[in-house]
């Protein structure tokens, strides 16, 4: 499993794993919109989020 980063909330988390993502780098393979949809996904979560995904040079699925 994934150690997420900093600001992210345990209920996000679960959000996560609730439809298998459990890296960083499988975030690339779901669209922003469809992570907005999930219940505990905020936009705090999702601006952590990309902020991790720019870091390693990926982005969310257009």
């Amino acid at each position: 499993m994934e150690n997420w980063p900093k600001g992210m909330s345990t209920p996000a988390i679960r959000a996560l794993n609730s439809v298998r993502i459990t890296t960083i780098e499988q975030l690339s393979t779901i669209d922003e919109q469809t992570l907005n949809a999930l219940h505990s996904m905020g936009p705090k979560a999702i601006e952590v989020l990309k902020g991790a995904l720019h870091e390693k040079g990926l982005q969310f699925k257009e």
